[in-house]
């Protein structure tokens, strides 16, 4: 098992494949400088974000940039092919504004794992990535995906190529399957470890407990819900509208927020953190001034009292 020591924030490089918009390279650029500039030494990408286009971004800046300095996590079980019928269309049914020249292939074998990390390297431009993840493996098998892609990114691992292994999924179930091989160190819990949903809490990070499994915790915005003071119940939400049991608990969390003047992407960004089991916060950015804003928020004093009314009103887990 990996001892890989990992910063308490990430900036997830998601935005830097256009995600939802178009970024000029030169926006990317300014918004991983502002990153860079206030402190920030985790950064984690994906083939899929952008069809590799985020991993040639990031890769491009981290090249500037001396590589003992800073931890950077990218992921496998999609590998990027050649897209014939693509040609003159974009990647917008995944949300992402690129050129749909390539498609993703599902592959979680151990070749498809090594070939993956061999492809993501070349984009990156880089010799090693620090963290590999399986990505979302619960969007096409994920019990031979678990079954195959952990024991093949453990062999990496203990071979030295990468430092520390897991999975990064927003599913409950995946994420509990993989911690329980006992080959992981690190998982990725998207959007099911947050200030407003809490599901993460009653199996999987117990588990990442007893097996030693740090966690990083990714989405803990919502998908924009919790993002700013006030919720907006017509604000994206994953894949559909915000569950209204959602919607009211962060209502709620935003009035005791306003009582306690606390801002509520603060409390957001911070709550994860309070677990013994987390030990990093990924949060994504599409404007320097974000970045510049999360990392402040990230800082920003919160009383002990704000979270002990919130536990004693029942809205955390």
């Amino acid at each position: 098992m990996s001892d890989l020591l990992v910063p308490r924030l990430a900036y997830g490089a998601a935005n830097l494949g256009n995600l939802h918009r178009e970024l000029s390279d030169e926006e990317a650029w300014a918004i991983l400088d502002a990153a860079w500039e206030h402190g920030v030494r985790f950064y984690d990408t994906a083939p899929h974000y952008g069809l590799g286009l985020s991993e040639r971004r990031l890769g491009a800046f981290l090249r500037t940039k001396p590589r003992d300095e800073y931890v950077l996590s990218t992921k496998v079980g999609r590998l990027l092919v050649p897209n014939p019928t693509g040609e003159g269309a974009l990647d917008t049914d995944n949300d992402f504004v690129v050129p749909a020249t390539l498609r993703r292939e599902w592959d979680a074998s151990e070749s498809g794992v090594r070939r993956s990390l061999d492809e993501s390297l070349e984009r990156l431009g880089l010799d090693h990535v620090d963290v590999l993840y399986l990505h979302d493996p619960e969007r096409n098998d994920p019990e031979s995906g678990i079954a195959e892609g952990i024991p093949a990114l453990a062999a990496l691992r203990d071979e030295g190529l990468v430092g520390a292994v897991g999975i990064g999924s927003m599913d409950v179930a995946a994420l509990l399957a993989a911690v329980r091989t006992g080959l992981t160190d690190l998982i990725m819990i998207a959007g099911r470890y947050t200030l407003a949903e809490q599901p993460a809490a009653e199996e999987v990070l117990p588990a990442c407990l007893e097996h030693g499994v740090g966690v990083v915790a990714a989405s803990v915005f919502n998908s924009g819900l919790l993002a700013r003071a006030v919720p907006d119940r017509d604000g994206r939400y994953e894949y559909g509208a915000v569950p209204p049991e959602v919607f009211d608990r962060a209502v709620d969390i935003a009035e005791i927020c306003r009582r306690f003047d606390v801002e509520l992407p603060a409390a957001a960004l911070q709550f994860p953190l309070r677990h013994p089991a987390v030990r990093a916060v990924a949060v994504g950015a599409s404007r320097p001034e974000q970045m510049l804003q999360n990392v402040e928020r990230f800082k920003e004093p919160i009383p002990e009292t704000f979270w002990t009314e919130l536990r004693t009103r029942g809205l955390l887990g």
